[in-house]
């Protein structure tokens, strides 16, 4: 994943733009990136975040850089912000993007005469460089990005710097959020709407489907309309989103309180689930946790603690053995809230199964007496095309397609017996949760419902994307 922060102000943006770019910290862990523009012309730095946080890393640039115009990202993979050198004039360009018809894209343009691109560690070419090699295949930087838009499969939202402003687009079908404050003197272009609330601007509008506009210190004009479909990823409120965060109106920790209550009522109705507390798994299970002990009366506790004061969420190991022992060596258990308790215990999700296995194991070794687990979303059973939101390079790293393959006796599933994998009322859909309880040694395993988490943000369901849980696009 990632994220981004722009500053379009009458006075240096540079303040701003440093902390606006810093609330994105969450969205990723390798790149961070600012870039300015103002009398001496455009300005960057680039680093590497990955055993550092975004503040520690930038202080000494944004102490001498200047501008009246900026822009930042926190990257997931590739450096950016880039500075580019066009037909178009210089402009800096960052985004967020998933782009999987990338090598269709290259030939493309080599086809059309551009000569090379800049090659990655791993070969691979940088996605934020393909998307401003599109743009500079139109004549005018707005069809460039409209072209961009229509061109790439997957998502991609943006923003171009040039001397006169800043055009922000958002992906065509809204699968990622983008937003505009203002403030006397200045507006911000954001991935996170709270991300600009201490820095005194106040919500101006969110881009819609498609739609591209361009900012300067004096206003916001919007270049081209928002369409009417939209696909958002219903994985924002459900685990990325910051707490604080609201997409399309509904705030994240609003939303999980819902999820909470909604799983908690299934839960009602079943006899042999009387736990003694319930928790969440830190960070994005707690609010999930609270809504399902406000709803059921049963008391939220935290029975083991994130330890973070020198293990930022960006140190991280590439390693997937060394990424589980380190999520483990986080989680400091409290004893006394454990031992001899009846647990029910809420994440977000659960992907490979690894990570809850072993959050599992920790807590019966802690004296757990028994540990029933609730995900906060229906079982992914397809990977995601549209967001990295997972490392996972196939969807066989998936606990359920592993199951799923296990359960059918081969790999090669045919699609109309995936859908039974996915509809909660089908034997199927209970033979695999099951055999995931059971390799995974939970007491009891129930999923949140596709249905209840849908009703839990409350906007309509049309403009909510489910593919990784229902393959429907």
């Amino acid at each position: 994943m990632g994220g981004f922060f722009g500053v379009a102000s009458k006075e240096d943006c540079v303040f701003d733009l440093f902390f606006g770019t810093d609330y994105h910290s969450h969205l990723g862990t390798r790149r961070g990136g600012l870039a300015t523009y103002g009398d001496n012309g455009f300005d960057r730095a680039i680093h590497n975040i990955e055993n550092a946080p975004f503040r520690t890393k930038f202080d000494k640039d944004v102490q001498s850089m200047k501008g009246y115009l900026g822009i930042g990202c926190i990257s997931d993979y590739e450096p950016q912000p880039l500075i580019v050198r066009s037909h178009h004039g210089t402009y800096a360009i960052t985004t967020v993007s998933k782009i999987n018809n990338a090598e269709e894209i290259v030939e493309t343009i080599f086809g059309n005469g551009n000569s090379h691109f800049l090659e990655m560690s791993g070969g691979d070419v940088n996605p934020t460089e393909l998307v401003a090699a599109l743009i500079n295949q139109k004549e005018n930087l707005i069809d460039g990005i409209r072209y961009a838009l229509e061109t790439i499969e997957g998502s991609l939202i943006l923003m171009v710097m040039t001397p006169k402003g800043i055009y922000a687009a958002r992906d065509k079908l809204g699968r990622m959020p983008v937003v505009i404050g203002k403030k006397e003197d200045a507006y911000c272009i954001s991935f996170e709407d709270f991300a600009f609330q201490n820095l005194g601007y106040q919500h101006c509008k969110e881009l819609g489907p498609g739609e591209i506009d361009v900012v300067t210190p004096d206003g916001v004009k919007t270049l081209v309309a928002p369409g009417k479909k939209m696909k958002i990823c219903t994985f924002l409120w459900v685990y990325y989103g910051y707490p604080s965060s609201s997409y399309e109106g509904v705030n994240v920790e609003e939303m999980r309180y819902h999820c909470g209550e909604k799983m908690a009522m299934r839960d009602a109705s079943r006899d042999n689930i009387k736990p003694d507390i319930v928790a969440g798994v830190p960070d994005s299970g707690t609010a999930h946790a609270v809504g399902y002990a406000n709803a059921s009366g049963v008391p939220f506790s935290r029975p083991f603690i994130k330890y973070t004061p020198t293990w930022p969420r960006s140190f991280m190991p590439t390693i997937q053995s060394k990424r589980n022992l380190i999520a483990k060596m986080k989680l400091i258990a409290v004893h006394d809230l454990i031992k001899d308790k009846s647990l029910l215990l809420i994440d977000d999700s659960i992907v490979r199964g690894t990570q809850l296995r072993e959050t599992t194991e920790f807590l019966y070794q802690s004296g757990a007496k028994e540990v029933h687990i609730r995900p906060a979303c229906p079982p992914l059973v397809y990977g995601c095309k549209y967001l990295n939101f997972s490392r996972s390079s196939s969807e066989m790293d998936l606990i359920t397609r592993r199951v799923i393959a296990r359960l059918e006796g081969t790999e090669d599933v045919p699609e109309e017996i995936l859908q039974q994998y996915t509809d909660p009322e089908s034997p199927k859909y209970e033979q695999m949760i099951e055999e995931i309880r059971k390799e995974l040694n939970f007491t009891s395993l129930h999923y949140n419902r596709l249905d209840d988490m849908l009703d839990a943000v409350g906007i309509p369901k049309e403009n909510m994307c489910t593919y990784c849980w229902d393959g429907r696009e």
